[in-house]
């Protein structure tokens, strides 16, 4: 766990329970500004799913509006704005050509900025052990096998590393989480970028795969000699340790904020299509954490509930990101955000 007081952890630990076992459909009560029958779904995420959540009452209070959403997965939540079953999808991954040729007018828009961390349940060893991409690559494909692998106890000297068996624990849904790890890999490992690859799904070599998020997380914190990824707050709710990684300029980070802010300057100029690549920064960034990710938002350009859309996504871009520090997702560098602005005000009816 990230260096913090006692009472600050507390907090932080009581937030984090309060946001990752919200129910994935959630809805606001009525505040004295309410829209009667105003209400927005979303699905998709699970990564984003607890700031989402943390979301759902303010909003309400704000403009009256019923948050409603599903943490189904990225994959699930492109399908689901393509098909307009809901009024947003929210994805980790950028949207490919296919896709958004698929939904037919949509944008794609940054409203998050996170990290994913390695989490690990191994008795006995210490949170955050050191790690680096080429020996992670080699555990996902099955190539190092137990904790006392040269390997791993070479980035770890002095710690008492047992020989238990690692197993693998994996996405077994279509996940931006997934893309963003296997992405992560891929730019590492030239074996993995080769015969595995990057995406929302992978051919994985071994292991065991997880619905969402709070899957993966489960099959860690009940499996001890497991290892998994997913978005830090789950790692902290389930009081699973996670890894310090190298990065490119030799230091090894943490998932915390300065990590995942100091990688967030390696790109802040969304692309045309609203993308940006944060993956592996480059050592000019050295408190970088090397597995961070922007998150985006995936509307319709053109519906009917372009206004309430627009000032809840107004909303979720600027005061929003001031509930997601204490679950580790970064506020939008200001560049971002300008961009992101430009990109809701295009939404119309």
């Amino acid at each position: 766990m990230p260096n913090l007081g006692s009472k600050t952890r507390a907090i932080t630990l009581i937030a984090l329970c309060g946001a990752v076992a919200a129910v994935a459909v959630g809805a606001a009560s009525a505040g004295s500004k309410r829209s009667a029958g105003t209400t927005i779904t979303g699905a998709g995420s699970t990564f984003v799913q607890p700031l989402v959540s943390q979301w759902i009452s303010p909003l309400g209070s704000a403009y009256g509006y019923e948050l409603q959403y599903s943490g189904v997965g990225s994959g699930a939540g492109v399908a689901a704005i393509t098909a307009r079953t809901v009024d947003f999808g929210a994805s980790d991954a950028p949207l490919t050509s296919d896709q958004f040729n698929a939904c037919n007018g949509c944008i794609q828009i940054p409203w998050a900025l996170g990290a994913t961390a390695i989490m690990y349940n191994l008795p006995g060893a210490p949170n955050l052990l050191k790690m680096d991409g080429p020996t992670l690559a080699n555990i996902f494909m099955g190539k190092i096998t137990t904790w006392s692998d040269p390997a791993i106890a070479k980035l770890n000297p002095g710690v008492n590393l047992p020989s238990t068996k690692i197993a693998i624990a994996h996405r077994s849904d279509n996940s931006g989480t997934t893309f963003n790890f296997t992405d992560y890999l891929s730019s590492v490992s030239p074996a993995w970028k080769s015969q595995i690859g990057s995406g929302v799904a992978v051919n994985w070599p071994t292991g065991s795969g997880g619905k969402g998020s709070s899957g993966v997380a489960a099959i860690v914190s009940g499996t001890p000699g497991a290892i998994g990824y997913a978005d830090i707050a789950y790692a902290i709710h389930n009081h699973l340790s996670y890894f310090r990684m190298k990065n490119n300029s030799g230091k090894y980070t943490t998932p915390g904020l300065r990590g995942i802010l100091s990688a967030a300057q390696s790109d802040q100029k969304p692309n045309a299509d609203g993308s940006l690549s944060i993956v592996n920064p480059p050592k000019k960034f050295p408190n970088a954490y090397p597995i961070s990710t922007f998150t985006y938002v995936i509307v319709p350009q053109q519906t009917s509930k372009a206004p309430d859309l627009k000032k809840f996504l107004f909303w979720a871009v600027t005061k929003g990101q001031t509930y997601g520090p204490k679950l580790f997702f970064a506020p939008l560098p200001k560049t971002v955000l300008v961009e992101a602005e430009k990109s809701i005000a295009k939404i119309h009816s």
